[in-house]
């Protein structure tokens, strides 16, 4: 029997896995490889969809289906498919249009199972665009045809960003659906019901496995729920205040190896199952 069996570590990438240039230390990349040779499933949860997940899947090489779109959905990157997706009703494009009519100025990317919409720039969808290196695929968000995964709207301004949570909060259909801050600049519209938590519990049962086996690391407020939801939940030290309030552990920071440090942590018995 290996020293990891039956143990799925999850992890968020910006803030956590990936330092603040976007890269994974040697640290963690050892530790991870380790941590699989000895019979651990590793995997990443992400707000991104698969195509804008594919290079740190090549990077990090996860031995299990990977949770993107904010917990929307459950991709095999082995098989370039989709296990488990959820979709928005057709009325979240109502809560889009009122945002488009009274806040012109915010930027509005729509995504499917297969690509991203650049439907309206400003300077936060421009720099977040460059951030993810996607092609600059243009159409305004009623043309879109597939199905509609996620609605992400950006602001670099956080006043407006605050205006723009109370406009989407006091919308007739807002209860038909969840939203999420992801980054400082994001605000997602998602399908009710869907946090990373929800593809945690649906990995878990695609795998087979028991829920209080896994461990989940994290650092911002699209974390909480997959941090909660876990057996055993990690913030960062450079978490935000909601995340740390639900982990069971604080661990370094992602400038030091924190994937590497929590894989020590069971490796050495301070994290017992």
């Amino acid at each position: 029997m290996n020293k990891f069996d039956g143990i799925l570590i999850c992890t968020d990438l910006d803030g956590t896995l990936l330092r603040n240039d976007k890269s994974v230390s040697k640290e963690n990349l050892d530790a991870i490889e380790y941590f699989k040779a000895e019979g651990g499933m590793f995997t990443i949860v992400t707000g991104r969809m698969p195509v804008t997940a594919t290079d740190i899947c090549s990077t990090v090489k996860p031995n299990v289906p990977i949770g993107c779109i904010n917990g929307g959905g459950v991709f095999d990157h082995r098989t370039n498919e989709f296990l488990w997706m959820a979709s928005l009703d057709s009325s979240a494009l109502e809560l889009v249009e009122a945002v488009d009519k009274n806040m012109p100025g915010i930027g509005i990317q729509v995504n499917t199972a297969e690509k991203v919409y650049f439907c309206k720039y400003n300077q936060a969808m421009v720099n977040f665009r460059k951030e993810i290196n996607m092609p600059d695929l243009r159409c305004h968000y009623t043309e879109v045809n597939e199905p509609i995964a996620k609605i992400i709207f950006t602001e670099d301004d956080e006043k407006i960003l605050f205006n723009l949570i109370e406009l989407l909060n006091n919308h007739p259909k807002a209860k038909n659906f969840d939203f999420i801050r992801s980054q400082r600049t994001l605000y997602e519209l998602l399908p009710k019901g869907v946090t990373k938590g929800t593809s945690l519990a649906k990995l878990t049962e695609i795998l087979g496995i028991d829920i209080s086996k896994t461990v989940a690391v994290g650092d911002f407020d699209n974390d909480v729920e997959l941090i909660r939801c876990a057996g055993v939940g990690y913030a960062v030290s450079n978490a935000c205040d909601a995340a740390k309030a639900v982990a069971d552990r604080i661990t370094v920071s992602n400038e030091e190896h924190a994937i590497a440090k929590v894989i020590d942590d069971i490796d050495s018995g301070k994290l017992v199952f």
